[in-house]
């Protein structure tokens, strides 16, 4: 029987070179091992999902898609696509409607009466189904824009040649409004449980988690809020239809009936698998897309704190049975300092906790790394900071969420000038990483450029990326650590000034998970287990 299971396993990790599938991380975030005479390939065919960009009438959004050049190597000369398509809406209700049943997230609900009718895949189609973006060649961004405050979810699939690394960003920028700012989120796979340290259900905020199904049958989903107490009181998310190839919005501060200033969103497909995203909105600070951490760990990196940052805040929770103490540290050009007053953490399992660490780089821009104080703990936390720029009436906030270190490759599209701010850090003392940086073709035209960057173990660095020579377009940044290289986390960072607003949005580059491990052709799995 073990060696009957084992076969199986092994043509299961087989298929997983087509969809991608097996493409994961350990539980630690590092890199698997390989088995023994495996090989490691890259993935035939990746999925993306982009939620609904904005219902502003000033905001214009730029899509921009990408697949590395190495992704053509090995190609199997059948045509490659890479592609997105319109996805349906169940249409906003939230807060519209009255009565006891308001905001309870019933059945697909966002809110209000009649939301229960998204469970019945009442779910209002696309007006058009032409593609967007679609990719034809590696090595080269290409980006179409829409001022269009209708302006669909997105779904769809990259193959072949181009399905490694496949990249996909939207950029929005509101000139005014109550959601204005620039709102930059690179589209995320399909998954079954994402983290979301540091929504809010307080009244100066409106954070709609936009739940997306990929797939041709229903997705349920359930959503968990949890503040400093722990599960939010009148907290009502589960069982949410997601019809087939649609977007459902859910405004959160309908989901409970306690405003909460700092908490954490878990959402769990209990059917199904899908996409989430935040997109935050705060009365005074602007807008912007909160995406998801990475999967709780007991160390975690928060790359590309800006250097002028005015305020930082540091929303984190540790999700399991056990308490968590943390050591807080940033990592700066010159190495590891300790913010005053915050110099450990303490996390009650299952609440919230927030910390506002102020102007926390002083003029000097850094990486927050949070480890445990007892270096034996397992406890997983999960993590992401909020952090604004400007003063006054003129402030704009963003969001960084932890991220997964880059063991292959990472990719950030939508540079254009000079906008673009590299972050890059090597949280352990000792181990320097050594990154090769490329800044690709420009959409419109132009020649790559590499330039090979070292950070020492224990510092982070900030840099104005390379620019293609003759640029004309945006342009992809890939980032790849050389073989020896230390562990590297990185971010980009785009600054997009409004009319005296420091509109800025930080996006985190993980790791592409571009490959996947597939054993040696007539491998015995079933040794591997004796």
């Amino acid at each position: 029987m073990k060696r009957t299971m084992m076969s199986l396993i092994g043509v299961s990790v087989a298929l997983a070179a087509v969809t991608g599938v097996a493409a994961v991380a350990t539980p630690d975030g590092g890199a698997p091992e390989a088995p023994r005479g495996g090989t490691r390939l890259p993935v035939q065919r990746s999925a993306l999902l982009c939620p609904a960009p904005t219902s502003s009438e000033v905001g214009e959004t730029a899509y921009t898609a990408f697949a590395p050049q190495k992704a053509a190597a090995g190609a199997d000369g059948k045509k490659s696509t890479a592609q997105l398509l319109p996805a349906g809406t169940v249409k906003d209700t939230g807060g519209t409607g009255g009565g006891k049943d308001k905001g309870k997230g019933k059945k697909g609900a966002k809110g209000g009466e009649g939301a229960a009718d998204s469970a019945a895949g009442q779910a209002v189609p696309p007006r058009d189904t032409k593609p967007v973006v679609p990719l034809r060649q590696a090595g080269r961004p290409v980006t179409t824009t829409t001022d269009s405050a209708d302006a669909p979810a997105l779904v769809g699939t990259a193959d072949g040649a181009l399905a490694p690394g496949w990249t996909v960003q939207q950029t929005t920028s509101v000139a005014a409004g109550s959601g204005r700012g620039l709102l930059g989120l690179g589209c995320t796979a399909p998954d079954t449980t994402f983290w979301f340290p540091g929504v809010s259900t307080a009244t100066d905020r409106q954070d709609y988690v936009h739940l997306t199904n990929p797939d041709s049958t229903p997705a349920v989903v359930d959503l968990e809020l949890r503040g400093k107490d722990g599960a939010l009181a009148g907290s009502a998310g589960e069982d949410i239809s997601v019809p087939p190839h649609t977007t459902v919005p859910v405004l959160l501060s309908t989901l409970t009936d306690t405003p909460t200033t700092n908490a954490t969103l878990h959402v769990v497909a209990r059917e199904g698998r899908g996409g989430a995203a935040v997109q935050a909105s705060d009365s005074k600070l602007g807008s912007d897309w909160l995406p998801p951490a990475a999967d709780p760990s007991p160390s975690v990196v928060l790359p590309g704190v800006p250097k002028d940052a005015t305020s930082v805040r540091l929303v984190a929770l540790a999700p399991g049975e056990s308490d968590a103490d943390l050591k807080v540290q940033l990592a700066t050009p010159t190495g590891m300092i300790t913010p005053a007053g915050v110099e450990t953490l303490h996390l009650k399992s299952g609440m919230t906790t927030a910390v506002d660490l102020k102007d926390l780089t002083k003029g000097e821009a850094g990486s927050l790394v949070l480890t445990p104080s007892d270096s034996g703990s397992k406890v997983p936390v999960a993590a992401a900071l909020r952090v604004t720029r400007g003063k006054g009436a003129k402030q704009e906030m963003a969001f960084i969420p932890a991220t997964r270190p880059v063991e292959k490759r990472a990719t950030a599209v939508d540079n254009r000038g000079k906008d673009a701010t590299l972050s890059l850090v090597a949280p352990e003392k000792g181990k320097d990483a050594k990154v090769k940086v490329t800044a690709s073709a420009g959409s419109g035209g132009g020649s790559p450029v590499t330039k090979t960057y070292t950070v020492k173990g224990g510092t982070s660095l900030d840099a104005v990326p390379p620019r293609p020579t003759g640029l004309k377009g945006s342009y992809a940044l890939t980032v790849e650590p050389e073989p020896g290289s230390g562990p590297v986390y990185a971010s980009r960072m785009l600054a997009r000034p409004q009319g005296g607003v420091p509109a800025f949005t930080v996006q985190p580059m993980p790791d592409d998970r571009s490959s996947v491990l597939v054993p040696t052709a007539g491998q015995d799995l079933s040794v591997l287990t004796d």
